[in-house]
């Protein structure tokens, strides 16, 4: 028979009684905590420290420590770590901002192929250099080490986040000119009665590096009970790509595009011939585009040169494409016939990428700008 303890048995009021017993069932809580729960719980129910072993698969040195500390301090110290520091930090802080200000540079400003630093590396190279810089206690510093004293600061030089600084002197009178334009073509829009449209507001990219791309084994299709995803090989060949040109009028969402081998001025070109001959000749042609060479050619201006009065160049400021509404497309098709397409060859993906785009026109959506906040960053 097991010898029962002779620790005094612990006093719960019927408040700390249940708390324990949310705590014991919880699935949130600490696992720690859980645990110390279910101990006092069973001893106060006067089950024997073998026992509670048994059933909480816990060492008796656990559960002698939780029940020693509830009986002298409560409940809530006996369910808590005690907060202790087996000795006094030898890193000093002197050596600490050395590491700091080390994390601060690049690895080739120490004679290192590497770009950046990773926590290893840079322990490495604090256990060579931080005792000539006066700093003995970081001489058995690790990547543990190195880590704890980046995360005070927050440092991860381990990593990088990229920015792109703007480089358009003009470009917030750019896109409020562009703003400008969205709000007019949404005040025309609503207004139903206006048939006759002197200036017509179409939206011209490309969309370039298209991948033409054949698999090398038949997909599998799903079956019931036993697959139940498409299978495909990973194997692939790739058969070249291909650039869609595309214009969206901005007020009916009808879609103009022509898909090419390539991306130059010529095929520019071709598709403001298309928007020519698709729209009324009493009306302007106003595009919204980038910067891009092919838009601003010596061979697009000597053809836009045959077509006075024809076309109006709204340009995008520089690396501020995302301001143009062309670009919600070309991220639609991309999230759906575009995507996970196969092809047997080229001419095949130009034949989807015009489907694809006469269904879209099957069913238009005009895409319209809705926030026009114009002020001034």
């Amino acid at each position: 028979m097991p010898r029962k303890s002779q620790r005094p048995k612990l006093q719960l009021d019927k408040g700390q009684h249940q708390e324990l017993i949310k705590i014991s069932q919880s699935r949130t809580a600490p696992i720690r905590e859980v645990q110390r729960a279910g101990i006092l719980l069973s001893y106060v129910a006067g089950r024997t420290i073998s026992s509670i072993k048994k059933e909480l698969n816990v060492s008796r040195p656990t559960i002698y420590k939780c029940i020693d500390k509830a009986l002298a301090a409560g409940v809530e110290t006996g369910l808590k770590d005690k907060y202790h520091r087996p000795k006094d930090p030898v890193i000093t802080e002197e050596a600490k901002a050395w590491v700091v200000n080390l994390a601060c540079t690049k690895p080739k400003d120490h004679g290192y192929a590497a770009e950046i630093w990773t926590l290893s590396h840079l322990a490495k190279h604090t256990r060579k250099h931080a005792p000539t810089a006066n700093h003995e206690c970081l001489n058995r510093a690790v990547k543990a080490t190195i880590y704890r004293i980046l995360k005070s600061q927050p440092l991860k030089p381990h990593k990088i986040r990229y920015y792109l600084e703007q480089r358009d002197e003009k470009f917030d009178k750019k896109m409020q000119e562009i703003l400008v334009i969205y709000k007019e073509v949404n005040a025309i829009n609503e207004n139903q009665n206006k048939q006759d449209k002197k200036i017509i507001t179409v939206s011209v990219d490309e969309k370039p590096g298209i991948q033409a791309i054949k698999n090398i084994a038949p997909d599998l299709p799903p079956k019931p009970g036993k697959y139940s995803q498409i299978g495909r090989d990973y194997e692939y060949k790739r058969l070249g790509t291909l650039s869609l040109l595309a214009a969206i009028d901005l007020h009916n969402g009808h879609i103009i595009a022509q898909v090419h081998d390539r991306h130059r001025s010529k095929e520019f070109v071709l598709l403001l011939k298309e928007l020519d001959s698709y729209y009324h000749k009493d009306c302007a042609i106003r595009v919204i585009l980038d910067n891009h060479s092919a838009h601003i050619s010596k061979e697009t201006m000597a053809y836009l040169a045959t077509k006075p009065n024809r076309f109006i160049y709204v340009h995008t400021p520089k690396h501020g494409s995302w301001l143009n509404l062309i670009e919600t497309f070309f991220s639609k098709i991309a999230r759906t016939f575009l995507k996970y397409i196969r092809v047997e060859s080229k001419e095949e993906l130009k034949e989807r990428i015009l489907k694809g785009i006469e269904e879209i026109n099957a069913e238009p959506v005009v895409h319209c700008w809705k926030n026009f906040d114009f002020t001034t960053s």
